[in-house]
């Protein structure tokens, strides 16, 4: 009887146990990072930005090398995600919306944001109505989504291959990287907490100016404001590595941008606001907005200023704040009636919270003609600079400047 070759058996145990790349465990940490991060860019530019909302083109290079990743990292398929975002947009913070914290809890989301997305993507009725437009070649059908889980096993058995038994924590992170960052904090945090820009008709807040760990998925208020744009910062001072990225393919003609957030223009000041005024407005109504409310946090600090000088109690001035510059119906319950004692003890503030909600509702009301629209706005113009008020008088002169 012949005896087992050790040297040969203990080569396979080691093997089994180390697996092919010796690495430190740093060196784990970073390859991990690595293909997670890779994930992460898969999903905002491949599912998200181009497949989703359609704000650019992918040339097939690199259009397939995301769909072959995702299946490999993610087995999530392509019409399903999609297929799911587009509905949260449709029905955002309402009870059909699949993955909103306002309607289902910010606990349920951001632990159970996975099994939200599995109960969705088995609605038919979701797919058959929002998943249009996504792949639908032959390997998408035969392989893709028809062995949809095949592709994570692979990536087991590669991460075994590599690292051994230490693959599994490698394979585990990389399960759990969508699930906990776009399922929960995405979905969750980013409609929960953070600050926004914009008055979104929804509660979408950005989690960080920086949007480096989740691609530029952290400037979600910035995106629910402009979905169709392929870039999601606004601000200077804001980064989004997505459209980093998208930007390097523009340049070797991987990526064709269809849209990016529109900049109000401004010109020469007109005698009177006229439809080209009216049109700035419309086309620039989430800039226009968030510019008045600056102006109204200005003067709402300048009034708290003067309660300070004569040893005055600003405290309700201090709270209401917070919501002046906000529409009302997103003004919670808890803090209408500080609000309406600001607005009683400050005419100031309260003239111009009454006007920006004239000026909102130019872009809301569909009854009216265009002719109709821009006599309103002249007259909204005209009164603001009549009221004496110099934050609403400078303001009405920049609009007047402003150019579609």
């Amino acid at each position: 009887m012949m005896l087992p070759d050790w040297p040969v058996l203990n080569a396979a145990v080691d093997w089994l146990a180390n697996g092919m790349w010796q690495l430190s465990w740093w060196q784990v940490v970073l390859y991990t990072l690595a293909v997670t991060h890779i994930t992460i860019a898969s999903v905002t530019i491949f599912l998200h930005r181009s497949q989703a909302h359609r704000a650019l083109d992918l040339h097939p290079i690199p259009a397939h090398f995301f769909r072959f990743w995702l299946w490999l990292s993610t087995g999530m398929v392509t019409k399903e995600w999609v297929a799911i975002h587009r509905k949260h947009h449709a029905k955002c913070e309402t009870a059909d919306d699949p993955h909103s914290p306002q309607a289902k809890g910010i606990e349920t989301v951001l632990w159970r944001g996975a099994e939200l997305y599995r109960a969705e993507a088995k609605n038919q009725e979701t797919l058959a109505k929002f998943g249009h437009g996504t792949p639908n070649d032959w390997i998408e059908r035969n392989l893709y989504t028809r062995y949809s889980w095949q592709g994570v096993g692979l990536m087991l058995i590669i991460n075994l291959a590599l690292f051994g038994v230490l693959g599994l924590t490698v394979w585990a992170v990389q399960m759990l990287w969508i699930p906990v960052t776009a399922a929960g904090i995405i979905n969750g945090i980013g409609h929960y907490w953070g600050y926004r820009n914009f008055e979104a008709p929804d509660a979408s807040t950005n989690i960080s100016p920086w949007g480096m760990i989740i691609g530029g998925e952290e400037l979600h208020n910035n995106h629910h404001t402009y979905p169709t744009s392929a870039k999601f910062s606004v601000k200077k001072y804001e980064f989004d590595l997505g459209w980093v990225y998208i930007s390097l393919m523009r340049r070797i003609g991987w990526a064709t941008v269809k849209k990016v957030p529109p900049k109000l223009q401004l010109g020469a000041v007109r005698p009177v606001a006229d439809e080209k005024t009216l049109e700035a407005l419309i086309a620039n109504r989430y800039e226009v907005m968030a510019a008045y409310g600056r102006e109204m946090k200005r003067v709402c600090k300048t009034e708290i200023a003067t309660l300070k000088a004569k040893r005055a109690d600003f405290s309700v001035l201090k709270t209401a704040k917070r919501w002046l510059h906000r529409d009302e119906d997103r003004v919670p319950a808890s803090a209408r009636p500080q609000l309406a004692q600001a607005r009683a003890a400050h005419p100031v503030l309260d003239k111009m919270v009454a006007m920006r909600e004239e000026l909102r509702q130019m872009w809301l009301n569909t009854s009216q003609s265009r002719e109709q629209l821009t006599a309103e706005l002249q007259s909204w113009c005209r009164r603001a600079e009549e009221s004496g008020i110099v934050a609403l008088q400078q303001f009405s002169q920049r609009l007047r400047s402003a150019h579609a």
